[in-house]
């Protein structure tokens, strides 16, 4: 009785988590997506995107250290609530700075050091919930968790994507007068939205967490033996691929408000492109996730992102008849970019819940969070750097030249480390098609002939 009690318990808090996730959308779809123009709106340089991009998730990945000592003393349902609230709040100050720069003439860097300061406090701030929020979703989803996890993506999704395009089509409408009222809208519903995400955590069943000190274990002590075992090579894995994805990631945005001078709603809806892509996909990667396996999903995916910055490049040189034309070009390929993401980033993420044990899971999410954000931070670094420049490569300028290198940068790293990463649970043999895996097999070998090293057999990626 008790057992069907608590199973009971479970339901309702798996019910409530994607309630929960719906409403931090809300945040995601009003706030964060649109951290990037509210700072081109303050007249934030290249460089200043770049470390807007990279230093919030840094620190705020770092910060799951603290986190991991206070679920030694506390609830992990009291961490969380308590960060969520605080983090709502933090929306507050970003409206004043815009205020200050559009009304009080604050200078422009003064203005988007402040922003990224306080966005960096704000993601500081949330980021210590994650090791706690991962330890509670492990105990509470069991079995199916590809199922799960999908299903919550696909509502999760669906919300931020209405998100996305309201905002797009306010901040359209306030730039033609003063697009200030348009953020201040947007911060304000994302504030809204984290505090109804607050109200559905407090509402969440925890169940009891005895901390062992058995399953305690350093940062140092995983990083040394990261390369010995599965879960470590898969760290490595997804922290390579996310330094190289964070060379070009922070300014594609730049890239269609600036370069390409796209207005809001434009921009809008190519970036909610991936949104749609991710809406219609994850289910299908969902079910094949736990059919086949997260690390097939990965094989498959990991591929496909290193194709998306060249397409972008390819697309810019495509001589089209009108705006409209690019537009339509730039939401397909972003469309693409959500197929592949979606499968990656679900496959990832369900692979931890599956490779982790629930004593193990905060430490291992953490320390997976840490160290893929300083993958993200040195990508963004360096490609901020590289955009700052003026120059013309082969006929590409430097914002260009910064997404074929991310893309090499994301070949490199699929090809050196996903065949030493294996699947972790029984699945069923999928392979790709004889003829596809001829294709890549050929690509490899000219790719690492060209750059100096012995071919090696792509067989071990599809078989």
């Amino acid at each position: 009785m008790i057992k069907n009690s608590e199973d009971q318990l479970k339901e309702k808090a798996r019910n409530i988590s994607i309630k929960e996730g719906a409403a931090s959308s809300l945040m995601d779809g009003f706030g964060n997506r649109f951290i990037t123009p509210f700072a081109l709106a303050l007249n934030a340089t290249n460089t200043q995107i770049g470390l807007l991009s990279s230093l919030p998730g840094l620190l705020g990945n770092l910060a799951q250290l603290i986190s991991l000592r206070l679920i030694k003393k506390f609830p992990r349902k009291k961490i969380v609530t308590k960060t969520v609230f605080f983090q709502a709040l933090l929306w507050l100050p970003l409206i004043l700075i815009g205020a200050l720069y559009f009304f009080f003439n604050l200078s422009s860097m003064l203005s988007v050091t402040l922003l990224i300061g306080t966005y960096t406090l704000m993601i500081f701030i949330g980021a210590i919930a994650g090791p706690a929020w991962s330890s509670w979703m492990r105990d509470i989803v069991s079995i199916k968790n590809g199922e799960f996890f999908a299903k919550r993506g696909k509502v999760v999704t669906t919300v931020l994507l209405g998100c996305m395009l309201i905002s797009g089509f306010l901040l359209d409408y306030f730039q033609k007068g003063n697009v200030f009222y348009g953020f201040a809208i947007l911060f304000s519903v994302a504030l809204l939205g984290r505090m109804l995400s607050y109200r559905y955590f407090t509402k969440k069943y925890e169940p009891k967490s005895v901390f062992t000190e058995k399953s305690h274990f350093t940062l140092k002590q995983f990083v040394m033996k990261m390369y010995s075992n599965n879960f470590g090579r898969f760290v490595i894995f997804v922290a390579s691929i996310t330094l190289a994805t964070a060379v070009a990631s922070p300014f594609f945005a730049v890239y269609m408000l600036k370069n390409l001078e796209l207005s809001y709603l434009a921009f809008t809806i190519i970036i909610i492109a991936p949104v749609i892509g991710t809406l219609i996909f994850l289910p299908s990667w969902g079910r094949f996730s736990d059919k086949h396996g997260n690390i097939r999903i990965l094989q498959i995916t990991g591929l496909l992102i290193s194709l998306i910055p060249v397409i972008w490049v390819i697309a810019s040189f495509v001589p089209l008849p009108s705006h409209f034309h690019l537009i339509f070009l730039l939401i397909g390929v972003e469309i693409f970019s959500g197929f592949a993401w979606s499968g990656f980033n679900h496959g990832a993420a369900t692979f931890i819940y599956e490779a982790v044990s629930k004593e193990k899971m905060a430490y291992c999410f953490s320390y997976f969070n840490i160290l893929v954000s300083i993958g993200a931070f040195i990508g963004a670094i360096l490609g901020g750097f590289i955009a700052s420049k003026s120059f013309v490569f082969f006929g590409l300028i430097p914002i260009l030249f910064v997404f074929i290198l991310s893309s090499i940068l994301r070949l490199i790293a699929y090809l050196s480390i996903i065949p030493f990463v294996k699947e972790i649970k029984p699945v069923k043999p999928f392979s790709v098609p004889k003829h596809v895996r001829t294709q890549i097999h050929k690509g490899a070998i000219i790719f690492w002939k060209v750059i100096g090293f012995k071919p090696i057999r792509l067989k071990q990626y599809f078989s």
